[in-house]
């Protein structure tokens, strides 16, 4: 995009993390703000942190994989700012289980934020954004939406669904005044964890530590995602294990999944805890068929 002064903002998530800080930062750079989020708490206080710099701000409590509520948004955030420009889709959520210890529950609740939440901001707000001088939609991923990972299935399925259908979408939007960009940041010191669904407590107090000493600040992220909207690339990976990952990958598919998470596990000692789930997989499995 040539510019994001008197430009309108929708953000998704934006009450915390990677969402309030990209919100912050347009905000600074002169957009105008829609913010989204389930937390009306959070959204107040992102809200404030905008008003205090002089920039126009309105808050918006749903959830994103509210079919009825996202298709009502548009008409609300042109009544308050007149257009919209620039379409975030960051909520997330994720769970942290095996795929045996999954429920179908959590399936709908990871998939209706993850997945749901970027079809419907992106469907709901599609032809505002086409008939806007210049436009741009950014679909937070992840870099587990470039590898696989254990006690990750529903978060993986749909970060590389959203990667898939951002790149796809990007295709279809070639020629027209609408960027896309799909970002798959590595280690971001957001409340995800600590906000996810967890089959065993201590697997989830590995991985808020390791995301607490381990991990960059959002406002870094929200630096390269405001620096990628202006320059209208269609892919940004944050952080160096994303970088090295995705590498990985490229030169050695499978063997590159399983080197990485390898890696992965090492790095947040999860190792233990991976053999543990697979023995309760086993022994679960024994118990339903005998």
């Amino acid at each position: 995009m040539r510019k994001l002064i008197d430009r309108t903002a929708v953000v998704t998530g934006a009450a915390s993390g990677i969402g309030k800080a990209t919100a912050e930062l347009l905000a600074r750079r002169g957009c105008r703000l829609a913010l989204v989020d389930v937390s009306e708490d959070g959204l107040a206080a992102t809200a404030e942190r905008i008003r205090r710099v002089g920039g126009q701000v309105s808050t918006h409590v749903l959830s994103v994989a509210d079919r009825d509520a996202m298709f009502a948004l548009p008409e609300q955030v042109i009544a308050e700012h007149g257009a919209v420009h620039i379409l975030v889709n960051n909520a997330g959520v994720t769970v942290a289980k095996g795929f045996h210890e999954h429920t179908m529950e959590d399936w709908e609740w990871v998939v209706g934020v993850n997945l749901w939440g970027v079809i419907h901001g992106c469907k709901a707000f599609m032809d505002h954004l086409l008939v806007a001088e210049e436009a741009h939609i950014v679909n937070i991923s992840s870099l587990f939406g470039i590898v696989g990972v254990p006690s990750q299935t529903s978060y993986c399925a749909t970060k590389f669904a959203v990667r898939g259908f951002t790149e796809a979408l990007q295709e279809e939007l070639r020629g027209t005044s609408v960027g896309t960009t799909v970002v798959h940041p590595g280690g971001i010191r957001t409340n995800i964890v600590n906000a996810s669904r967890a089959a065993d407590d201590e697997l989830k107090d590995r991985m808020a530590r390791f995301f607490d000493k381990a991990t960059i600040p959002p406002e870094r992220a929200a630096e390269r995602i405001v620096a990628a909207i202006e320059d209208n690339r269609p892919r940004l990976l944050i952080t160096r294990e994303s970088y090295a990952l995705d590498a990985l990958r490229r030169l050695i598919p499978m063997l590159g999944n399983q080197l990485a998470v390898r890696l992965l596990m090492k790095s947040m000692r999860m190792g233990g805890k991976i053999e543990d789930a697979q023995h309760r997989a086993l022994r679960d499995a024994r118990k339903r068929l005998s």
